[in-house]
């Protein structure tokens, strides 16, 4: 599997009793395969998988497939604390159809590389779907390692990875070490151009749920080769995106929602809704992401 194009770990609508609000997903999906989203990924971070049950994660799972099934690309976010659990959730993925799965770093147990290649090969033997693992050290605690890449070579089926640590050096030196053996896509939303110039063909970001459009045509600029016009487009990107990474992370994309006419609603607790001040200058940065 080749991914092209912007992905959105797509947010989880909740009413204001805080169960899923259906409809509203429904409307969601509509509006980012109607504005260039490539692909969905539900049971990520800004889907708020950490806040749903068990039952809530594996329904919106099938919801997801049997309402986009056959009009897009469809990756779950499959990522657990116990690896027998990531195996199962990747497992029912699967069967349900999915084109792939997104594997993060284990939370909470910080295990060491051996542990962590141990974790990724007991996965990558239970399925045959494409596989995109997920570098993100400042919330895991623990960094995808070369030690963990280099030793999941050997399974065709791990496409590439989705590297979100900030570090520029790690995207120059995987390109050195393994040429085009992954897929390096970008997931530090503010390093975009710095990614496409080095080659990498897509970006899943979490602000593409609320503002698709804007994400595509910087991608679409640089797919061309024309990083001028890509350039333009992300300096009017780019006071949204260092607002949502400023904070409130989860809570500011769900406000982009509402602000495109999405009801998509708060974030469960113990996420809280933005201050006013907040909200403010979110709709200030959101206004000037539309220019785009």
């Amino acid at each position: 599997m080749h991914l092209q194009g912007t992905y959105a770990p797509i947010v989880t609508p909740f009413n204001a009793d805080e169960s899923i609000n259906y409809e509203v997903l429904k409307q969601l999906i509509d509006y980012l395969l109607a504005h260039n989203t490539a692909g969905l990924i539900p049971g990520g971070t800004t889907g708020e998988v950490y806040a749903l049950t068990e039952a809530e994660r594996l329904e919106i799972f099938q919801f997801v497939k049997d309402y986009a099934g056959g009009r897009t690309t469809l990756i779950a976010g499959t990522n657990s604390g116990a690896t027998r659990d990531v195996i199962r959730y990747s497992q029912i993925a699967e069967q349900m159809g999915y084109a792939g799965v997104m594997v993060a770093v284990p939370p909470y147990s910080r295990p060491n590389q051996r542990e962590l290649l141990a974790h990724y090969v007991a996965v990558a033997q239970s399925i045959s779907i494409p596989i995109v693992l997920y570098n993100f050290p400042w919330r895991a605690g623990t960094e995808v390692g070369y030690e963990v890449l280099d030793g999941l070579t050997q399974y065709p089926h791990v496409i590439g990875i989705k590297e979100a640590s900030g570090e520029m050096a790690r995207v120059y030196e995987m390109r050195l070490r393994y040429g085009n053996r992954y897929q390096i896509i970008c997931g530090s939303d503010d390093q975009a151009l710095d990614y496409f110039l080095w080659g990498t063909q897509s970006w899943i970001g979490g602000g593409v749920s609320c503002a698709p459009r804007q994400h595509a045509a910087v991608l679409d600029a640089a797919l061309a080769g024309d990083f001028a016009t890509a350039r333009a487009r992300m300096e009017k990107l780019m006071p949204l995106i260092r607002n949502i990474e400023s904070g409130g992370y989860t809570q500011k994309v769900k406000l982009g929602c509402e602000l495109l006419g999405i009801p998509v609603g708060h974030t469960r607790r113990p996420l809280l809704p933005l201050l006013d001040e907040d909200r403010r200058e979110f709709e200030r940065v959101f206004a000037i992401a539309q220019t785009v």
